[in-house]
């Protein structure tokens, strides 16, 4: 009767979860998506205290009302600029529990096992291991590029897919003889030795790709710490913990498969480390040409006097705390009539749905926040394009150039616009190192300066 109840329990969770991923792929829904997340997490956690007979239910307890509060603590603190790099750290805590639990579970198995299980056994921990070993240090070079700490340069090393190649090939020869193995010391020397190659082949895997190709990395990251928590699920048996690692994996892979198309950018390529990955970049020189700069009454006396603007948000927005007064004066404009519309690129800050978020935040209508396919045929019926803090994303050489780090991207067409404003502190590339050219075409103007205070004054001139 008992069991009964735990696995009706867990059946609940795992529709909580699925409902929760549901919920999650519209703005509309995020939030009740997220409810049912929670929901999910606590019936599941909740059974699983409830089943196991455990000794030290004490300790245990009291390490997830530890890590409660540090994660509480943690994210309070973290600003929305640094979500990223907050996902990206986290990510890589569940690959590094794949190989503590992986390690355990080999050295002190819950269950004896004998034959066809012991061999089913070990291939499991095995590759629980593997996976959560490459999680984890490429989620944390993940996070050194996206906070600065390294370069956002790919690592261009001579022969690096041969070496990608030969590290794998002896993680394979290491497996055939950590299976093999009859005592488990000579197995856990063999399971020590592929963690170590497999830390260094997550490293290099992420150090290969380029800054321009992040967001696309950490939701391939989001997809390996999900297989890593399928295979923790295997190791200990837990059918629960197998869907849900099933569900964030698949999730996870979905979504770099459609940003990579977003970015024109073949999924297989990125995930072996950048394969074709360009480290060439245009600079001013190479493009030339003069700048135009607008002063903020210019500005808003532009925007007052139109009938269509669309805002095109960018990391830049995001730093400067910009979204309640973009918020603001997308009201006041409104208010006169005019048509705003936000035009949102997939890639656009360092993760996807990045900019959603913030303009959620700042409580921007859902209806009036367009995914780029949807807006960019309208760019030539559009008076005014406002972009704040946003680079690569509106580059037209992405289109024109076979060659850089952006060659290819399918971007937001600003410059077909009547007019366009650019929103910068400074003349300085975006995060891929290319210069654009949208900054010297007749019909754009540069308003320099925090995106906040430049907003802040249109705000106030907009009558």
């Amino acid at each position: 009767m008992f069991d009964g109840f735990i696995n009706s329990l867990y059946i609940v969770a795992s529709i909580f979860f699925i409902l929760s991923l549901g919920g999650l792929s519209h703005q509309e829904s995020a939030v009740r998506g997220n409810v049912f997340g929670i929901l999910g997490m606590i019936l599941a956690v909740g059974g699983t205290i409830a089943a196991k007979s455990l000794d030290n239910i004490g300790i245990v307890i009291g390490m997830m009302a530890v890590g409660g509060v540090i994660g509480i603590l943690v994210t309070m603190r973290v600003q929305m600029t640094a979500m990223p790099q907050l996902v990206a750290i986290l990510h890589s805590l569940v690959g590094l529990a794949a190989v503590f639990v992986g390690f355990a579970n080999y050295i002190e198995p819950l269950v004896e096992y004998e034959g066809a299980e012991k061999l089913v056994h070990e291939i499991e921990v095995y590759i629980g291991v593997l996976i959560g070993a490459i999680t984890f240090t490429g989620s944390v070079a993940a996070f050194g590029k996206l906070q600065g700490v390294i370069s956002s340069r790919p690592l261009m090393l001579p022969l690096r897919h041969w070496l990608n190649l030969v590290i794998a090939i002896v993680c394979i020869w290491l497996g055939a003889e950590f299976i093999g193995a009859e005592a488990q010391a000579d197995g856990t020397k063999f399971l020590l030795i592929m963690t170590v190659l497999a830390f260094l082949l997550g490293l290099h895997l992420v150090l290969a790709i380029g800054g321009a190709d992040m967001p696309v990395v950490i939701s391939m990251l989001n997809s390996y710490s999900g297989w890593a928590a399928a295979a923790t699920g295997f190791m200990l048996s837990s059918d629960l913990l197998i869907l849900v690692g099933a569900l964030v994996g698949s999730s996870g892979a979905i979504l770099s498969y459609i940003m990579c198309r977003a970015m024109n950018r073949h999924f297989v390529s990125v995930i072996m480390g950048g394969f074709g990955t360009s480290g060439g970049s245009a600079s001013a020189s190479d493009i030339g040409g003069e700048i135009s700069e607008i002063l903020p009454d210019e500005a808003s006396a532009l925007l007052g006097s139109s009938k269509s603007v669309v805002i095109v948000p960018g990391y830049g927005m995001a730093v400067a705390h910009a979204q309640h007064p973009v918020a603001e004066m997308t009201r006041k404009l409104r208010d006169k009539g005019i048509e705003v519309r936000f035009a949102i690129h997939p890639v656009a800050g360092r993760m996807p749905g990045h900019m959603n978020v913030l303009l959620a935040e700042a409580r921007v209508p859902y209806d009036i926040v367009l995914e780029m396919d949807e807006i960019n045929p309208e760019m030539p019926d559009t008076d005014v394009i406002l972009v704040i803090g946003a680079n690569d994303i509106v580059n037209p050489s992405a289109q024109d150039s076979d060659d850089g780090p952006i060659a290819g991207m399918p971007v937001i067409e600003v410059w077909k616009a009547r007019h366009t404003i650019v929103l910068k502190r400074s003349m300085a590339s975006g995060y891929a190192g290319v210069d654009n050219p949208l900054f010297y075409k007749e019909n754009n103007r540069m308003l320099f300066g925090d995106a906040k205070d430049s907003i802040d004054k249109l705000v106030t001139m907009i009558e």
